[in-house]
């Protein structure tokens, strides 16, 4: 361990941070660049085999920059298609990037150190860092924008610049250290721990610009809302978010177990798969989609009394044609990804007859971002967290991703020595007690 991180770990003033050296290089999961074609005609890309952990060279800061110590981290779906190298290698990415040159060139390397998630603490800060000091407890807003693009100070997520940290940049999260523009930061929740902390932004903020923002399907009181994938990392903050905004969320899952731990977030109406015969990919036979999404629709209705005013969609192929036929006349279907492919397949009749909309939605700006923190910070929204692995068995997390076999969001302690660090907020904590602070690792056992 370096004199900085055990400064760090032991709570260390900001001059005592300021001190300590800065480490030459850090641990991190990484690709390597000689390794893209790896799964060529593979049909098990499996990402252990491609995720590494190892060290790499600590970047120079820009001025706009900061260097965080990263207690913790989580696994996306990112970082999945990032170590299958689908749809295409993210080193063509961070090559693209550092065309522009300037500090922009670093992100061009043989290494790309992944993970859009973070909490930590601030270690080092440009000289053009204003509102943020070494020694902050922070989470990272997983957008990178361009400041200077007049399109940002609209809407960040409408910038042509704007990237996703760690996907599409290097020095992600998944690491000891990450850097990031200090546009990035934002408070950590100071009744969380680092982990717990750790696995909201990306997938909390992407919710809530679906579900609450005015850009996404701008929920209201009473609404009906089908949350595809319920238990998942992001239909576990769609159903919260739904529920708080008096809406009544419908959760679809897989599994009897995934439907307990669904309700215990509130979702009190929850559909197995089975029971409208979801199983696979039906979009190739039209009739098989209708069918399943008159079986839905039919459940939907006679558990609320009406259609779906919103369709909370990220699966993609597997279940985009279910969804336009399910949402209600006039109603929404809101996309975020396509985790069963992209190439979508819908009978368009009952998008255009019967008025619905379908809407694209990409991450947070940093505005929506904030917001949904205050909610976390609050208490009012609860992380997803299930699982924590040590970053060495980074892999291993990507891999239970890959396969579906985890609940919400898993996350990967990196500086932190073991969970449940971090809480500088006892009082709230105690007074929300382990069921509102994580359900899932309290059903777990594991809630702290």
């Amino acid at each position: 361990m370096t004199t900085l991180s055990e400064t760090v770990l032991s709570g260390g003033t900001p001059e005592e941070i300021e001190r300590a050296p800065v480490p030459r290089e850090y641990l991190a999961a990484h690709l390597s660049v000689a390794d893209t074609d790896m799964f060529r005609g593979v049909r098990d890309k499996d990402v252990r085999k491609s995720l590494r952990v190892g060290y790499v060279p600590t970047p120079e800061l820009a001025p706009d920059e900061v260097l965080v110590a990263v207690l913790a981290s989580s696994i996306n779906y990112n970082t999945v298609w990032s170590a299958m190298f689908e749809p295409i290698p993210t080193f063509r990415f961070l090559k693209q990037f550092a065309r522009q040159g300037g500090w922009a060139a670093r992100h061009d390397q043989p290494h790309h150190v992944l993970g859009s998630d973070a909490a930590g603490v601030v270690v080092r800060k440009g000289s053009g860092v204003r509102r943020w000091n070494v020694g902050d407890h922070v989470v990272v807003h997983p957008v990178q924008v361009d400041d200077q693009e007049p399109a940002t100070h609209a809407d960040g997520m409408m910038g042509q610049e704007q990237r996703a940290w760690g996907f599409e940049t290097n020095f992600g999260a998944l690491a000891e250290y990450t850097v990031v523009r200090a546009s990035q930061l934002l408070p950590k929740p100071a009744h969380l721990t680092w982990e717990e902390a750790a696995v909201n932004p990306l997938c909390a903020g992407t919710a809530y610009r679906m579900l609450v923002s005015d850009r996404g399907a701008r929920l209201k009181q009473g609404d009906v809302v089908l949350v595809w994938g319920a238990a998942g990392g992001l239909g576990g903050y769609a159903v919260q978010f739904a529920r708080n905004g008096g809406a009544i969320p419908v959760g679809v899952v897989g599994s009897a177990e995934k439907a307990a731990a669904v309700r215990r977030l509130g979702c009190d109406i929850v559909i197995e798969r089975e029971e409208i015969g979801l199983d696979g990919d039906p979009s190739d036979d039209p009739d098989r989609v209708i069918a399943i999404g008159k079986r839905l629709g039919g459940i939907i209705r006679e558990r609320t009394g009406r259609d779906a005013n919103i369709v909370f969609e990220h699966v993609g192929r597997a279940t985009f044609g279910i969804s336009l036929f399910v949402a209600a006349r006039g109603g929404t279907v809101i996309t975020c990804g396509s985790s069963t492919g992209y190439q979508h397949v819908y009978d368009n009749r009952y998008l255009w007859m019967r008025l619905k909309r379908v809407i694209g939605s990409h991450a947070a700006n940093l505005q929506e971002q904030a917001e949904c923190g205050e909610l976390i910070s609050s208490g009012r929204i609860a992380p997803t967290i299930s699982r924590v692995f040590p970053l060495a068995e980074t892999g291993e997390a990507a891999r239970l991703v890959q396969t579906n076999g985890h609940l919400g969001k898993v996350a990967v302690l990196c500086q932190a020595p073991r969970a449940g660090l971090g809480v500088t907020d006892q009082r709230l904590r105690d007074e929300l007690g382990p069921d509102r602070v994580a359900p899932w690792l309290a059903a777990a056992g594991t809630g702290r």
